[in-house]
Parts: structure tokens; sequence; C-alpha cells
């Protein structure tokens, strides 16, 4: 009887902890996308500096390629987001950051980041909602 108890107590508190571990867990690995993201731009603002412009530049050793005519992507760190480079010009880019892997396809909240050359950061929930101060971590 006291063995039965103590499953029963065992599988409630599993009940109630793995949720709260599996949000934690994709709130945590949203870090490889924000990451990412900050690293590459960073990357591009080093060689706008060089060039003054964005085109034929490189990333994590990767070249960029003229997205007007083949729009670049690359995968994060982790493997857990897409990286899209949209670069309109030579001297603008937006960097999108898409869930690609599981844990992070299953965070309806932070669906995807955005960071614009201005600096600018931006975030959407899966029905197209701005949660950028969640997603980017000021909140």
């Amino acid at each position: 009887m006291e063995l039965m108890i103590v499953v029963a107590i065992v599988g409630v508190l599993a009940a109630i902890a793995y949720p709260s571990y599996t949000q934690f867990v994709m709130q945590t690995n949203r870090t490889d996308a924000t990451k990412t993201l900050q690293l590459a731009a960073q990357s591009l603002e080093r060689c706008y500096s060089q060039n003054f412009t964005y085109f034929g530049c490189t990333v994590s050793g990767n070249p960029v390629p003229n997205p007007v005519i083949d729009q670049s992507t690359m995968q994060s760190p982790n493997g857990w987001y897409t990286i899209t480079f949209n670069m309109p010009d030579p001297w603008d880019y937006s960097l999108v950051a898409t869930q690609a892997a599981a844990p992070q396809t299953a965070d309806s909240q932070c669906n995807s980041f955005t960071l614009f050359s201005s600096g600018q950061q931006a975030a959407q929930d899966g029905n197209a909602n701005n949660t950028t101060q969640t997603c980017w971590g000021s909140n």
C-alpha cells in the first residue's frame, strides 16, 4: 500500500514537472537563434566596414551569395534554427531564424526571430503576433 502511494506521488510530480521542464528547454534553446543572428550580423558589419557592401561577405567561413540572385541560408550551431539572409540591396539586410528541428518546432511562442541591419529585433509566434520582448529575452 505504501509503495502504491509513493508511485502515485511520483506520478503526480512527474505530470507537473515534465511540461515545465520542456518549456524551460525550449526557452533556453532560443539562444541558439539569437546568438547566431547576432554573430552573423557582427560578421556582416565587419565585412561592410571594409567593403562598403554586404554582398560577397562571409559568415562563419561560408560565403553569403548575392541574395538578389540566390537566397542564402545556414543552420544554427545546434541545428535548431535555419538562418535566412535577406538582402534587398548592398546596404541593407535582415536575418531571419526559423525553427528547424525538435524541440524548437514545438515552441509556439517564438516561431521566428528577425534581426535587421539597423539593429532592430523582431519575433513572431505561430499566429504572426509580435512576441519580440518575450523571445529576445527582454521579458
